[in-house]
């Protein structure tokens, strides 16, 4: 059983969970009939790299999971993403690189540009206080539009990227481990979460509130009723991801959850 206190064990395993479900997601958007978000995954030792040609978003193209067993593997991941013309940028988790891989890291141009927190939980800890103004159902089939115009409006995103959100989220419906919610605030949809289950390990991988609805606890709500649900599924460790000192942040916070890691983001100049 892992140990929910922190140590190296710990943050491998929140690590390993951010991996594991972007890397579920992008297999299952590449999955789309002549995938076409041309998406590609290529992995160099424990580094999985991820691309996709229509999303140019940091958060799709990406280098995730490195440790500093893969020094020898960083030119060849340079040039993974050079071939696909894209800058790329290298995710840093405290514990797993060391200083000379950072050394090289500055050697071939690149330079730390940003902060991201991962929080940890034992849901089996948690006790949940329903909100009675908020109700929260699962997504159902039909509702996918519905889900990507909060997906796309809670994030600034214009409304013509909804068919595009509706369409790589539809594909992860019925999916192993993945589940959709809708937070309705006086029984208007309001707010979305999404969450991804395996081996015990519970991923809070998406949250959005639409702007009229913000300060409403929409999203603490979200949060306790994903953490329910993993509770009910027997997961012993709950990890969500979010902007240092965000409102998300302070979000897990009240929950209980506690900060594994600030990890690194290296982009290239």
């Amino acid at each position: 059983m892992l140990s929910i206190s922190p140590s190296q064990q710990l943050v491998k395993a929140i690590a390993d969970s951010e991996t594991g479900y972007m890397e579920d997601r992008m297999l299952a958007i590449r999955q789309r009939a002549n995938n076409p978000e041309g998406v590609e995954l290529q992995r160099f030792g424990n580094a999985l790299c991820l691309y996709s040609k229509t999303m140019p978003w940091p958060s799709f193209n990406t280098v995730k999971g490195l440790t500093s067993e893969d020094t020898e593997h960083i030119d060849e991941i340079i040039q993974f993403y050079r071939a696909m013309d894209r800058k790329l940028n290298f995710e840093i988790v405290p514990g797993l690189v060391d200083q000379s891989l950072l050394e090289l890291l500055s050697e071939r141009g690149f330079y730390q540009s940003g902060f991201h927190t991962s929080l940890y939980i034992d849901p089996q800890d948690c006790t949940f206080v329903p909100n009675e103004s908020i109700r929260i159902e699962e997504l159902q089939e039909d509702q996918f539009d519905l889900y990507a115009m909060i997906h796309c409006r809670g994030t600034g995103l214009p409304d013509n990227g909804i068919p595009h959100v509706a369409a790589n989220n539809r594909v992860l419906f019925q999916r192993p481990g993945w589940k959709f919610y809708i937070c309705y605030y006086e029984e208007q949809p309001a707010a979305a979460g999404v969450m991804f289950m395996k081996d015990g390990v519970a991923s809070l991988t998406f949250a959005a509130t639409l702007p009229e609805y913000r300060n409403k606890g929409l999203q603490l709500s979200l949060i306790n009723r994903r953490l329910e649900e993993a509770k009910r599924n027997d997961c012993g460790l709950a990890v969500g991801q979010c902007a240092f000192l965000s409102q998300s942040h302070r979000n897990m916070e009240r929950v209980g959850m506690k900060v594994g890691y600030v990890r690194t983001t290296w982009t290239e100049r």
